[in-house]
């Protein structure tokens, strides 16, 4: 059905980009574009979907073909409406500020009409369960309900195709169960699926074929049961996560001895007249990782931003080494990193960003090529983070964190973009943090994350 013969397509001003791509892909199929981190796989889905090079300018060569048809002399929104696509940060693919509005644009984009706009869209809000946040704001909804929202979005053109860049990268695990049964049902109904993906266990059962991408070119494919035959050392050497279910363990929630770093007291956070956490009390000691857990929309990130003195719509205590501070010091104490890391970087390379807050002494330096170096950015040190791609974005969010000297640190979903190895890296990293002293919170639905370096779990209901 799909068929891309000798495809290349480098970013204008960039070197960046895939090459010389050979690729079939058959009415049907579920395909997963998996590999390392920066590897080609989202500049891929661009390539199939139009957006490169319509949106996103570069040099496109070779031929695509969607059975006999000329792809690359179709417009854009030919090609969307045979396409649909579900990219890694949902909120770059709104266009209104309503969850039904949202879900309806497409449809009301192409001119379908009204009783019809009404009818796919009640039935997308229906089949995602989004009828609990119909009246809420799209800024107001955390990223996995903005996931479903995207999804549900594409869902109403009903396309042949299916292109997903990340699509369980900030969901719960009862959002990556019904992420999963959707895909299930997609696929029964013969739509064709090319999902880029670290997280492989969720599509066990589903996928026929995987497509390995490393330093923008194809090296190799395997079938579902080739895949579920390499041994661990084998995915480890091609920084793969587990292709299998992860048990997530059961820990603890945080105990210690001596004075906490950090502590609740009655802690209730409000939005509005909404009350979105209430009467939260715990305790963080120096030294330890903590999960911090829930379902998407309990309050994780608006706990960390009240941790952090970003959110001052609070009642209740936060208190430092068993003393109350206010919004303004815990600012200088407590270090919050984004999960939305298109927001958060103001200046023009990657060295830049991780030294913006340093005293320039060749001692911070040194740190600061060396972490460059363990999150395989250092290539990358005169680039503006803006070219990066987003799993390298996301090093750069952790390596600013572990560069900023703060006593705690709150990390939000810091590995939905990585690979296996990168997802190593950045769990040992936390662990020599960790061993310094300092706190580390980490809101998070990855299973393996969990598994590598929490000691205990804090779960928000």
């Amino acid at each position: 059905m799909i068929a891309l013969r000798n495809v290349s397509f480098t970013y204008a001003d960039s070197d960046y980009g895939v090459k010389e791509i050979d690729l079939s892909i058959q009415k049907g199929e579920c395909v997963v574009l998996t590999g390392p981190s920066g590897g080609g796989k989202s500049t891929l889905t661009r390539v199939l979907n139009g957006l490169a090079p319509h949106y996103f300018y570069g040099r496109l060569s070779g031929t695509i073909t969607i059975g006999n048809d000329d792809f690359t002399q179709k417009p854009i929104w030919e090609i969307s409406r045979q396409i649909g696509s579900v990219f890694q940060d949902p909120k770059s693919q709104f266009f209104s500020s309503e969850l039904a509005g949202e879900i309806a644009f497409a449809t009301e984009n192409y001119g379908l009409a009204h009783p019809e706009v009404v009818r796919l869209t009640h039935q997308a809000i229906s089949h995602f369960k989004l009828n609990s946040l119909i009246n809420r704001n799209l800024d107001d909804l955390s990223s996995g309900e903005k996931q479903r929202v995207a999804i549900a979005s594409v869902y109403t053109l009903n396309p042949e195709i299916y292109v997903f860049d990340e699509p369980t990268a900030n969901l719960d695990a009862e959002g990556v169960v019904q992420l999963k049964q959707t895909v299930s049902d997609l696929k029964s109904s013969g739509k064709t699926l090319i999902i880029a993906e670290h997280r492989l266990s969720w599509l066990d059962g589903i996928v026929d074929r995987f497509v390995y991408l490393k330093d923008g070119a194809i090296t190799w494919e395997k079938t579902a049961k080739e895949m579920g035959k390499l041994t661990k050392k084998q995915r480890d050497d091609a920084w793969l996560r587990s292709s299998t279910p992860i048990h997530i363990p059961d820990l603890p929630r945080p105990a210690g001895q001596g004075s906490p770093l950090l502590s609740t007291t009655a802690l209730s956070i409000k939005r509005g007249r909404n009350t979105i956490l209430q009467n939260q009390n715990f305790k963080v000691w120096p030294g330890q990782i903590i999960s911090v857990t829930g379902r998407n929309g309990a309050g994780k990130t608006t706990l960390a931003l009240a941790l952090a003195g970003l959110d001052g719509k609070t009642s209740g205590k936060i208190e430092i080494l068993e003393k109350s501070t206010r919004r303004l010091k815990r600012r200088s104490r407590v270090w919050y990193s984004s999960n939305e890391t298109g927001t958060q970087f103001f200046t023009n390379s990657v060295s830049s960003e991780l030294l913006l807050t340093q005293n320039l002494t060749e001692s911070t330096l040194e740190k600061a090529r060396e972490l460059l170096k363990r999150l395989g950015l250092y290539q990358y040190k005169d680039s503006h983070p803006a070219t990066l791609s987003g799993g390298q974005r996301l090093r750069l969010s952790i390596a600013c964190g572990l560069m900023s000297n703060r006593e705690i640190l709150i990390f939000d979903e810091p590995t939905s973009g990585l690979d296996g190895g990168n997802m190593n890296i950045v769990a040992t990293l936390f662990r020599e943090l960790a061993k310094s002293g300092k706190s580390i919170l980490i809101i998070t639905h990855d299973g393996e994350l969990i598994k590598r370096c929490c000691d205990f779990s804090l779960p928000i209901a």
